[in-house]
């Protein structure tokens, strides 16, 4: 495992005073003069969340690399597994649907890390570990993983009982889960892999560890390491083996009468212990994020692991079953990095200072929504994190900034204020 502050910049001890300054520094911002902040040397972590959209050609990705580069950033995490994809050669999935106009050997990950080192920066592998498909546009590739393996993928209360009476092998499986999530979409962003099954850790693990093993990369950083909400994952998968846990424990008539009860209602177990069912949810989703850490320094120990989370540590844990805190306490990742993607300074003070209240002593990159910022609130809410004690940044994300409406010099004006000695 490597040590807690490897390569992470800035201090890790924050005193308590940062953490209340967080909540009132938006009101100083108005007298900080709008330039360059002394800021430490290298250390700090200035990062991009670099969507699959920059890595589908090598003129794409030069560009990104340049830009990165011109604002002054060091750290890229670019979205290498999107949906159930690669965008990286012979993995365990299939090549990204994005990549079919390029040749073959076009390796998008190779080819960032090879531009990317040789201007300094460092690259992290982003991988969205749960979400693997688009429930509107449901994947073209017959061997995808929710077609190989439906009986993985999340289901919601609602559709439990209906969900328990078909073929996970039919399609109509896929079809009902897909269209029920459709009607959520302001809510589900599409279909999740349960972090329960035990065949579904266990492919998890292997593109992790096929990942690591092949490719030179500085860190993985895991996002949708989380349930949609509290209300998945009802699969038949995950409540049998709920009830595998739990009827070992049970006195004898308890026994006899739930097995009776669930013959016919499928539900019968999580009904009984419904505090029992949130904690082994939650706590089988820690035990995944621990075995993709381990994944990642068994092949590459000098790699960081990061996760994007839920700001409020309370709130992921108890709405997304997310407990990131408990994932930084026992080491299974290195750095978290809140999604602060807040439309104002204000809000996004209050955002970071209650994740670096769940984050106590451990790193935190301040993740800011720049997508929705003015180049002039994205460099505020840089020297906000700065001034709260965040040990870096992460700016989501390097396409939604880049030309486009945002216009061209963007990221530099950002370097140029907020990262430029």
């Amino acid at each position: 495992m490597s040590a807690p502050g490897h390569a992470l910049g800035g201090s890790l001890s924050r005193r308590p005073a940062q953490l209340a300054l967080a909540l009132v520094c938006a009101c100083v911002l108005a007298s900080v003069p709008f330039h360059a902040e002394a800021a430490d040397p290298e250390p700090e972590v200035r990062a991009l969340w670099v969507t699959r959209n920059a890595l589908v050609s090598p003129e794409s990705i030069t560009a990104m690399v340049q830009s990165a580069r011109a604002g002054l950033f060091n750290t890229l995490l670019v979205q290498v597994r999107a949906r159930g994809d690669a965008y990286f050669n012979g993995g365990v999935e299939a090549r990204a649907t994005q990549l079919s106009r390029q040749h073959a050997a076009f390796d998008p990950l190779q080819t960032v890390l090879t531009a990317a080192h040789a201007a300094g920066l460092r690259v992290h592998a982003w991988v969205n570990v749960g979400l693997v498909a688009s429930a509107a546009d449901l994947p073209s590739e017959p061997t995808h993983v929710v077609y190989r393996h439906p009986e993985w993928l999340m289901v919601p209360r609602a559709l439990a009982r209906q969900m328990t009476l078909l073929d996970p092998r039919s399609r109509l499986y896929v079809d009902k889960l897909a269209r029920w999530v459709r009607g959520q979409s302001t809510e589900v962003e599409g279909l999740y892999l349960s972090p329960i099954p035990a065949g579904a850790v266990d492919y998890a693990v292997e593109i992790i560890s096929d990942l690591t093993a092949r490719y030179a990369i500085d860190g993985v950083h895991l996002d949708y390491a989380r349930y949609p909400n509290d209300d998945f994952d009802y699969s038949r998968e995950a409540l049998a083996a709920f009830a595998a846990e739990v009827i070992p424990t049970l006195p004898a008539a308890d026994e006899v009468r739930l097995r009776r009860l669930a013959s016919a209602q499928p539900l019968a177990y999580v009904d009984a212990f419904p505090d029992r069912w949130r904690d082994y949810r939650r706590e089988r989703l820690t035990a995944l994020v621990r075995r993709l850490g381990d994944a990642v320094r068994t092949r590459r120990p000098d790699a960081l692991v990061t996760a994007a989370v839920h700001p409020d540590a309370s709130d992921a844990a108890t709405r997304r079953l997310q407990d990131w805190r408990a994932w930084l306490a026992d080491g299974s990742v290195d750095v978290v990095c809140p999604m602060a993607y807040a439309a104002d300074v204000p809000a996004f003070t209050a955002l970071l200072a209650s994740a670096l209240a769940g984050a106590g002593e451990r790193p935190l990159w301040a993740g800011i929504g720049a997508y929705r910022l003015t180049s002039k609130q994205t460099i505020e809410s840089i020297l906000a994190a700065r001034r709260a004690g965040a040990d870096g940044i992460v700016l989501f994300s390097y396409d939604s900034v880049a030309g486009g409406p945002k216009g061209a010099d963007y990221l530099a004006q950002v370097g140029q204020a907020a990262f430029a000695r």
